[in-house]
């Protein structure tokens, strides 16, 4: 069996919270490529660090910082210094890569795997998936991480997990699959407001096509899911990975034997169940309770 173990969240002070990687680091390959063809483009517009950043809203340090590959850029800056250097997309075609590198290194495997995912299926006990979250409940869960994640981080880690959502629109479209226990779609994180508002991106999620949205009421007397929460990734080909995390550890797990026992673990889960349509018409009288 192959197992890779990884801390959930980095220490206070790493590269992974204020968003600097050390030379060498995995992740930094395509900070440096981004870096390179920006100041290739800033060079090419005839523009200095302080007149550009003017024109994108960032001090010539942090420039400097993303030419030199030592920041993550944000998504938004990516956009607007395509459009100000009219890059054509240049810069843009790496975005989706950087998101990724703004995630710890033991988390960077389990993205790829989503980003080629043709099958995903999610069990959770505890909060909304990472990937069906929406900006305010991202930002919510994250700011109640102990110990505390300072902005930087959070703004990091927030455009990482909206940059993973591509997966609903991506095609060929992957089948995802997602139970969760009732008890997380009471609990009112964030606030009541933040609440209403992730219900209601659920409904919109769970009317895809490729989408099957599945709560598991308090009510059951059976339940398969007693282990706590995990993910199966199935990949063109049929191979399988299953993903674990828990007070800060995680685990891959690809052990053939293991993965197939979880597949079927988790199709016992969604048995036990609602429905997809029952699980719709449950969110909406949450909606209506509140």
């Amino acid at each position: 069996m192959t197992v890779v173990r990884g801390d959930a969240d980095a220490e206070p002070g790493s590269g992974v919270e204020t968003g600097e990687r050390p030379d060498g680091e995995p992740g930094s390959g395509v900070m440096m490529a981004f870096g390179r063809q920006l100041k290739l483009l800033r060079l090419r517009a005839g523009l200095d660090r302080a007149e550009f950043g003017k024109l994108v809203g960032y001090a010539a340090p942090s420039i400097a910082s993303f030419e030199q590959g030592r920041r993550i850029p944000q998504p938004a800056f990516i956009d607007k210094a395509d459009a100000v250097l009219d890059a054509g997309g240049l810069l843009m075609v790496l975005k989706e890569e950087l998101a990724r590198a703004q995630y710890p290194p033991f988390f960077r495997d389990m993205a790829r795997l989503e980003a080629e995912a043709v099958e995903l299926c999610a069990y959770d006990t505890h909060m909304v998936k990472g990937l069906l979250q929406t900006e305010a409940y991202m930002r919510a869960v994250l700011a109640m991480r102990r110990p505390l994640l300072d902005e930087a981080t959070i703004e990091l880690r927030v455009a990482a997990r909206l940059a993973r959502q591509e997966i609903f629109s991506r095609w060929p479209a992957p089948l995802l699959s997602f139970v969760v226990e009732e008890s997380v779609l009471r609990r009112p994180l964030g606030g009541e407001g933040v609440l209403r508002g992730q219900l209601e991106q659920l409904l919109l999620f769970g009317q895809n096509r490729n989408v099957e949205i599945q709560v598991m009421p308090l009510d059951r007397e059976d339940n398969a899911g007693v282990d706590g929460p995990f993910t199966v990734i199935t990949r063109k080909g049929g191979e399988q990975f299953v993903y674990t995390e828990v007070q800060g550890r995680s685990n891959l797990l690809t052990d053939r034997d293991e993965t197939r026992l979880a597949a079927a673990r988790y199709g016992i889960i969604r048995s036990q169940a609602l429905t997809p349509r029952e699980t719709l018409g449950f969110i909406e009288k949450l909606l209506g309770d509140l």
